[in-house]
């Protein structure tokens, strides 16, 4: 299945870190946050990306017509320097469509301006650019699949220090807990969709406000509960916490470094 990423943030947020950075090329490590969720996708057999670009497209498409997979790659350097054998490839056997969206657009307006590249593709895949999660993906289109309906899409427990407040008439406090001790979860992104989903997406639309809400109406819409690892980079401390996990060896979206392929042929085996 094709897998569409939303790179058109401005990334207001992250500014502390670089005001001309799109954030999606924002690094964790040495490598963009936007290349991590694609090597995820990849892991699971989905290599044809559509990037629904807007500010910044011109960072994102410079970065992939400059990639060299030496600098981020082992391998072997001989005859003087005339011949470089690769040991490792990132984005060889990947295929990348790079689509202008528009600067201001929101984000169902940036999907349905995708939709062309889209022909053939009875489902596909969705998410934004600044989310990681360790969830199989086999998981959530398992669950696609199961439910029969026009979207899916991961529902997780959100990673924020705030708490939640429940009050009575008046103002009097009823209850008080830290947020991760609730029940509220947020969208994870990490989306599904069936080629229908363009039936409910209006110009200008925000995905997941009136498409999602008329997608409910219909009971078209499922969510699949995930209580594993799942980060946003909404910020530069979120940032640091990333690339802390990256240089400690402990990044648990880093699926692709795991041996066990078992994800990848339980995905083989689904009928969508």
């Amino acid at each position: 299945m094709k897998v569409v990423l939303f790179c058109g943030g401005l990334g207001l947020r992250m500014r502390d870190y670089s005001a001309h950075t799109p954030k999606p090329m924002v690094p964790i490590g040495y490598r963009p946050i936007l290349w991590h969720v694609m090597k995820y996708y990849a892991h699971y057999g989905h290599k044809d990306f559509i990037l629904a670009m807007g500010y910044g497209a011109d960072v994102i498409k410079e970065y992939f017509l400059n990639y060299n997979e030496c600098l981020s790659n082992n391998f072997v350097l001989s005859e003087g320097g005339k011949t470089v054998q690769l040991l490792e490839s990132d984005t060889q056997d990947w295929r990348i469509t790079f689509v202008d969206t528009g600067v201001m657009s929101p984000i169902g307006e940036r999907l349905r301006r995708v939709r062309n590249y889209l022909e053939g593709e009875d489902v596909f895949l969705a998410n934004y650019t600044d989310s990681l999660s360790a969830c199989p993906l086999p998981d959530i289109t398992d669950h696609f699949c199961r439910h029969n309906k026009v979207a899916t899409f991961l529902c997780v427990k959100p990673n924020l220090s705030f708490h939640v407040i429940s009050l009575k008439n008046g103002g009097e406090v009823n209850r008080i807990e830290h947020i991760k001790n609730s029940t509220v979860r947020i969208n994870g992104g990490f989306f599904v969709f069936k080629r229908e989903i363009f039936d409910y997406i209006r110009p200008g639309d925000e995905l997941v406000n009136e498409p999602f809400a008329r997608l409910i109406a219909e009971k078209q819409l499922t969510a699949y509960r995930y209580n594993g690892f799942w980060a946003s980079m909404d910020t530069f401390k979120d940032k640091q916490q990333l690339d802390d996990m990256h240089a400690q060896d402990d990044a648990p979206w880093e699926v692709w470094k795991t041996s066990n392929t078992e994800p990848i042929r339980r995905y083989a085996a689904v009928a969508i």
